[in-house]
């Protein structure tokens, strides 16, 4: 087991890369007290099996650069895999500006080929690789060195049977023409877009039943001053104030500390301080938005408008659809996504691409009464009215 801590010798393991035709990439970092990942391990491996062809690389390391690596995951020729990337392209896409391509997410490409819904690395390394993982290491502190043998086992276990899983999952989607599929699917991961976190939108993730808009604009205002602080200062967003205390702030609108002090949900250190001036000029600036200029949520659909017999059917049909073709329900279609389907919506990812050819085709034909559903034997399926 070899560990880089130098940056030769990144390199000269990434020129070996470079020569082959993927490599395999997994991270290990730390969040619990940061806004942004702390990247504390990166391991590799290629494709091979000689000494060598795996190793884990100490980012903490203060003799290590990534710049090497970041030149490997801009090799056209080479192509990067993960399992469920999201996490790891957004440590890469910070820190390093860079986005690995070509890429390859084993957890897409198992769903699309019939492992189920967000299926874990586990599962396939025992159902493909036909191996355990020894998950002993999995909760355990990265940043700490020396690592121990069973932290270093466990860590690169995430890319060498990666390797297996990868090549079967490759050659499935060449037998099954549907390597289109995940390249579809991996636009969202590709795009630089999606790791900015943008204060302005920030209101966005705040789960709330109001929607008048002097609350909203209490919502956005909060949530921006949250964001834009929890960034600047890298602490998690949680530890400035939680989701319920900042609904709470936009229907009180405390105007001055004394007012701020009578928080139920506030924490101590809110009510005083930075975040605490940030707090009451927040809701100053939402007083002064014009109603008519406070962004109206975005909603799922009009459940109102939506015919509840019409999604049940639709339900069914995303299930028999998924199970005939083989492919994991999630990718196809959310339940708010056939919710919307029944109540007339058209410009949804479920009637495009891919997943028209799978289900969004005769879901439309099911709404507009060209067929039904019937029974088979054991299975659901659509028949000609």
């Amino acid at each position: 087991m070899r560990i880089l801590t130098r940056t030769d010798e990144l390199a000269a393991f990434c020129q070996e890369a470079a020569a082959r035709p993927y490599v395999t990439v997994d991270t290990e970092f730390l969040r619990e007290r940061t806004y942004y990942a702390k990247l504390c391990l990166v391991q590799l491996a290629y494709p091979g099996g000689e000494d060598g062809d795996a190793v884990l690389v100490d980012p903490l390391s203060d003799d290590l650069s990534l710049a090497p690596l970041y030149d490997l995951f801009r090799d056209p020729g080479v192509v990067k895999v993960f399992h469920a990337a999201r996490q790891d392209l957004e440590i890469f896409c910070v820190e390093g500006d860079v986005i690995p391509t070509p890429l390859f997410d084993t957890q897409i490409a198992a769903m699309v080929c019939g492992f189920g819904d967000q299926v874990g690395y586990e599962t396939l390394v025992r159902k493909i690789a036909r191996q355990q993982l020894d998950k002993s290491s999995r909760f355990t502190d990265w940043s700490r060195r020396p690592l121990s043998k069973a932290q270093q086992t466990y860590a690169l276990a995430d890319v060498t049977h990666l390797r297996v899983i990868y090549e079967h999952l490759a050659a499935e989607l060449d037998r099954s023409g549907r390597a289109s599929w995940v390249e579809e699917e991996l636009g969202a991961l590709l795009d630089p877009a999606t790791y900015r976190q943008d204060p302005a939108e920030a209101w966005r993730r705040v789960k709330t039943r109001t929607t008048s808009a002097k609350f909203i604009a209490g919502v956005i205002e909060l949530a921006r001053f949250r964001e834009e602080y929890a960034q600047t200062r890298n602490v998690p967003r949680n530890r400035v104030f939680k989701d319920d205390a900042l609904i709470e702030l936009a229907s009180t609108k405390p105007a001055s500390l004394d007012e701020l002090g009578r928080s139920r949900l506030l924490l101590r250190e809110a009510r005083r301080g930075d975040i605490a001036q940030g707090i009451l000029s927040a809701i100053a600036t939402a007083r002064d938005i014009p109603p008519e200029d406070v962004p109206r949520p975005r909603q799922g659909g009009d459940r109102a408008q939506a015919n509840p017999a019409l999604a049940d059917l639709l339900r069914v049909l995303l299930k028999a659809s998924c199970e005939k073709a083989g492919v994991a329900q999630k990718l196809v279609s959310s339940a708010a996504e056939l919710d919307d389907i029944a109540a007339g919506k058209r410009n949804l990812p479920a009637l495009t691409g891919w997943r028209r050819e799978v289900f969004g085709g005769d879901a439309l034909k099911l709404c507009e009464g060209k067929i039904a559903l019937s029974v088979k034997g054991q299975n659901v399926v659509t028949v000609g009215v």
